[in-house]
C-alpha cells in the first residue's frame, strides 16, 4: 500500500508502508534505502577474470545509510529534466547517450526540484549495493545466466542475449532489492579513474580528482559478456562521452522524510 505525504516544497513523497522504498513525486526515481555496513571491495579470491584495476581487494566501511535508485534512471525520468532527449526511445528503457556531465547535471536538477540532495553514487557505494552481501563474482553466485541479467555474449563468444536494452525491472532484483546492477547499461559513478585501488578511500566516499576527466563506469551492459558484468569489474570513459550502453542511477544520503 502506498500513501502520499505533502512536502514542504509542494511536491509529494510517495512511500510504501511495507518496504524501505520511496520517490519524491511522480516520474522521479524510485529509491531503495541501503543500510550501512562493511565489505571487501575489489577482486574476488580465485576469480580468473580479475585484473589489476580490481586490486588490491580492501575492506570498506560505510558508516551511514544511503538510498540508491532501485532502477537505472529511465527515459521517462530523464525527460522531466531534458524533454527532447531521444523522443522515439521507449519511456521505460534505461536512459542512454548521457555523459557523466549530463548525469551530474540531472542530479543537480533533481536536488533543486525536490529539496533533497541527490548525486551519483560513489564507486564503493555502488559495489556494496551491487554485491548485496555476496562475495562471489556476481550477486547471484559464481555464474550468470540470461535469466539473471541482460548481456549479449556467453564466455565462448556465442550470442545468447537480446542484443538491446530491456525495460528496467525485467530481471530479478538482488538481495538488496536493486535491479540491473549487472548488465543492461553500464552506469556512471562519481569517482575519477585510478588504475588500481592503492590508496583508495576506506570510508565509502568517492575518490575524486578535479582535473581528471576520466570517470568510472560499473556494471557492464547489454552488448557485453559475463566477465564484464562481475561485481568488481570497472572501467572508464571520458566525462563528456556518450554511448548507447551507458546510463546511470542516482543516490542520496539525505533520508529525511520531507513531511
Amino acid at each position: 500500500m502506498t500513501s502520499e505525504v505533502p512536502l514542504l516544497n509542494g511536491q509529494s513523497l510517495l512511500t510504501s508502508a511495507a518496504t524501505n522504498e520511496w520517490r519524491d513525486g511522480g516520474d522521479l526515481p524510485l529509491m531503495r534505502e541501503v543500510s550501512a555496513g562493511e565489505f571487501i571491495m575489489g577482486e574476488n579470491d580465485g576469480d580468473k577474470f580479475a585484473n589489476d584495476t580490481e586490486r588490491p581487494a580492501h575492506r570498506v566501511r560505510l558508516d551511514s545509510d544511503f538510498a540508491l535508485g532501485k532502477f537505472s534512471v529511465t527515459n521517462r525520468e530523464f525527460r522531466k529534466f531534458r524533454a527532447e532527449h531521444l523522443p522515439d526511445d521507449a519511456a521505460n528503457l534505461p536512459v542512454m547517450r548521457v555523459s557523466w556531465d549530463d548525469a551530474v547535471a540531472y542530479c543537480e536538477w533533481l536536488s533543486r526540484e525536490t529539496g533533497r540532495e541527490y548525486r551519483l553514487p560513489s564507486e564503493a557505494e555502488w559495489e556494496f549495493a551491487c554485491r548485496a552481501g555476496s562475495r562471489t563474482p556476481f550477486a547471484c553466485g559464481g555464474e550468470l545466466s540470461t535469466a539473471d541479467a541482460n548481456y549479449l555474449y556467453d564466455e565462448n563468444g556465442m550470442r545468447v542475449g537480446a542484443g538491446r536494452r530491456m525495460a528496467v525491472g525485467s530481471f530479478p532484483p538482488n538481495c538488496f532489492g536493486l535491479h540491473d546492477m549487472h548488465g543492461n547499461v553500464c552506469e556512471w559513478v562519481a569517482d575519477a579513474w585510478r588504475a588500481d585501488y592503492i590508496g583508495a578511500p576506506v570510508d565509502g566516499s568517492a575518490w575524486t580528482g578535479s582535473a581528471e576527466r576520466r570517470r568510472v563506469i560499473r556494471g557492464g551492459a547489454w552488448d557485453y559478456l559475463p566477465r564484464l558484468l562481475r561485481s568488481s569489474w570497472r572501467d572508464w570513459r571520458l566525462a563528456n562521452q556518450r554511448a548507447d550502453n551507458i546510463g546511470f542511477r542516482v543516490a542520496t544520503g539525505d533520508l529525511k522524510r520531507r513531511a
